[in-house]
């Protein structure tokens, strides 16, 4: 009973620090979007020199604050991994050195996030400077971002069911077709990075002078490559709905499967409304906000579905974590 509740209060802390953790994610894209990047200079760890700025503009107060919150962020996680070592490593089942391996990589990558971040601070790929390396500086982030939202999702998923995963030949089918989901949605996702990026440096005042941009040759690579990801956006969202439906039928009985491949394909559908509403709108910064939160949703869910389809039970339990 001691060991259940042991697992319990993991398994809350868990998914709240991946709930802070996309809070801290989503503060990141308000500092790209409204160009506070540079607010602290190209300095860290200090803002422009001093531990505490003083008399600080607003785009010093917006960087420092997203600072402040990746300290917090990194005290929640480093609480989860002691916490994991404490309960977890004595306890030499399969599930429990899961549970710890999990939590030591949500660890390893938000200190790679961190060092992301202060990389585009020391190089000076901040607010609204544009370097040939930049573009490659905001895909790193982004893969790091959805690698480490996988991490802390598995950990809160497996600690609140108490399984581990289980992969048999059979599945191979259900493999292929979940890996080449996870390829497109990186692509969308590196594509949408580009595109944010290109919005920020390239505002438009219409959608047709957008438009005119993304066609014209004599116009900058990043703004060629924009279109490619509303594009991509519906060819993979409507993949991944084919996918997590297929999934849920072959898991027939598995209500966890099933819950969340509805999640899924609810959010998908969802996001490709929002993201159409973002570009007609020509991408506000509270549209900006909603993108990516929806683009975090979609990732765990499918992150959350795959897990799900790969624990080891089928028709044994019938409440979706």
């Amino acid at each position: 009973m001691a060991e259940k509740r042991k697992l319990r209060g993991f398994a809350k802390y868990a998914w709240f620090a991946l709930a802070f953790n996309v809070l801290v994610i989503l503060w990141g894209v308000f500092l790209r979007a409204s160009r506070s990047g540079d607010g602290c200079g190209q300095f860290w760890l200090t803002c422009n020199g001093e531990l505490i700025p003083s008399a600080p503009e607003l785009k010093t107060v917006i960087e420092f604050s997203h600072r402040i919150s990746t300290a917090v962020d990194g005290l929640i996680m480093l609480i989860l991994l002691l916490w994991a070592v404490i309960a977890f490593a004595r306890v030499r089942t399969r599930h429990r050195k899961l549970l710890l391996y999990l939590s030591g990589a949500s660890v390893f990558f938000v200190i790679t996030e961190a060092l992301v971040g202060a990389g585009l601070v020391l190089t000076g790929n901040t607010a609204e400077a544009l370097t040939a390396e930049r573009p490659f500086w905001a895909m790193g982030h982004l893969i790091n971002t959805f690698i480490l939202l996988t991490f802390l999702s598995l950990s809160a998923w497996f600690a609140s069911t108490g399984r581990s995963p289980r992969w048999v030949r059979s599945e191979l089918k259900a493999t292929v077709l979940l890996s080449l989901a996870v390829i497109g949605i990186l692509f969308v996702g590196l594509s949408g990075s580009l595109a944010a990026l290109s919005n920020m440096l390239f505002p438009s005042e219409t959608l047709a002078g957008g438009l005119a941009k993304d066609l014209s040759v004599t116009s900058h690579a990043l703004l060629r490559l924009r279109l490619s990801h509303p594009i991509l956006s519906i060819v993979t969202g409507v993949y991944v709905m084919f996918v997590a439906g297929w999934l849920k039928g072959q898991a027939i009985g598995d209500e966890r499967t099933a819950w969340w491949s509805n999640v899924l394909q609810m959010l998908i559908v969802i996001q490709i409304v929002f993201g159409a509403a973002t570009l007609l709108t020509l991408g506000p910064i509270v549209m900006q906000l909603g993108h990516l939160f929806l683009a975090d949703a979609v990732w765990i869910a499918f992150v959350l579905m795959a897990a799900a389809y790969f624990s080891d039970f089928r028709k044994s339990d019938s409440v979706p974590e």
